[in-house]
């Protein structure tokens, strides 16, 4: 699988969740990081590594 296609649908769960309560996903794809902002406030910052076997 590729990175991109997976932060795309990674992007697509956490954005569509019922069960976390986000208010807004802000997508850095130089960094391939996203930071995720709850609506009581809370910031998490998810990174994406691709690790080659």
């Amino acid at each position: 699988m590729e990175l991109n296609y997976f932060k795309d649908i990674l992007f697509d769960l956490m954005n569509e969740s019922d069960a976390l309560d986000v208010a807004d996903i802000q997508s850095n794809d130089r960094w391939n990081t996203f930071d995720v902002i709850m609506k009581d406030g809370t910031t998490f910052s998810v990174h994406i590594t691709k690790i080659e076997n």
